[in-house]
């Protein structure tokens, strides 16, 4: 198994950092074009081998897509990252042609990949990819969900007093402040539903809370998030190199499903070695069917942008 990250940066880095620890590839390249930046970085890492327990082998490379040959899966998290006041919208226009010429590079050299795609606006730049490449659908995985669904945990952990590992909750819809879903009607706390112990004032802060999670962080820290984001990538990683049959929200190509055609958003979808293998159709309620469907528009309004380029 060899995996390719493509983008050295934070995300990148932490992706890369988090498979070679879980062992889920016996090479791990990291590529960047910033001179040194991920030979660097990849050596850095290969040092902790002995002191985290992993033989992975991490390679380092500066723009040579040779090197990349024959990998599985590809994660792609070029681009810009988000700065403090700027939203996903605004990052269209730059990390589009940044994912497009990554993404016909690393076919070049590895036509069977299954292709992660990171960067954003991370919806759009799913539809981009698989407008641009013409791969099977279930090859092309935009990450947003899982990470939306980490946060939405996060933040009912916080108001529940409860461990994040006894919640479960997902997020669908699209990848941004504004389109995404926290579905706190479907949140549970070992099965029990959280309505159960929070009120709806509570339950809709903490949707609120969810949906602004990257830009609170972006606000914090400078600049966007890379802990959460590279687990969450890794998270998705291993269910494809273990074949899990894991189910997580992922923005996939629908055609149809959820009322929504010609376009990438996040759906439970079921991933294991093949990428993502099927669409698990949720029973929406009407308000919900309504947020998606309003979702949907946001997103296509930002796609419309690529046929201006």
């Amino acid at each position: 198994m060899k995996i390719t990250v493509v983008g050295a940066g934070a995300v990148g880095a932490t992706c890369a950092d988090n498979i070679a620890r879980r062992q889920l590839a016996q090479e791990v390249v990291l590529l960047d074009i910033k001179e040194g930046l991920s030979e660097g970085k990849a050596l850095d890492m290969f040092q902790t081998a002995t002191l985290n327990g992993f033989d992975t082998k991490i390679t380092g490379s500066t723009g040579d897509y040779e090197k990349t040959k024959g990998s599985d899966v590809v994660v792609i998290t070029s681009g810009i990252p988000r700065k403090p006041g700027m939203t996903r919208e605004e990052l269209i226009g730059i990390n589009a042609g940044i994912v497009k010429g990554v993404a016909e590079n690393i076919l070049k050299y590895s036509p069977k990949a299954i292709i992660i795609i990171v960067s954003n606006p991370m919806d759009t730049m799913t539809y981009l990819a698989f407008k641009e490449l013409g791969l099977p659908k279930k090859r092309i995985i935009g990450m947003g969900g899982i990470l939306d669904s980490a946060r939405f945990k996060t933040y009912l952990s916080f108001a529940m007093n409860a461990s994040p590992n006894d919640l479960h909750g997902m997020v669908i819809g699209g990848h941004g402040d504004t389109t995404m879903i926290p579905l706190t009607r479907l949140a549970t706390y070992n099965g029990i539903p959280v309505s159960r112990f929070l009120s709806e004032e509570k339950l809709q802060q903490v949707a609120a809370d969810t949906m602004v999670g990257g830009a609170t962080l972006t606000k914090l820290i400078g600049t966007s998030a890379w802990y959460a984001p590279g687990a969450a990538v890794a998270t998705l990683v291993e269910s494809i190199v273990r074949d899990q049959k894991r189910i997580f929200p992922c923005s996939v190509y629908l055609n149809g499903e959820y009322g929504q055609k010609d376009i990438c958003m996040g759906v439970p979808v079921v991933i294991g070695a093949g990428g993502w293998e099927k669409i698990i159709s949720l029973r929406l309620s009407e308000s919900e069917k309504a947020a998606f469907a309003k979702s949907a528009d946001a997103v296509r309004a930002m796609n419309n942008v690529l046929t201006t380029m």
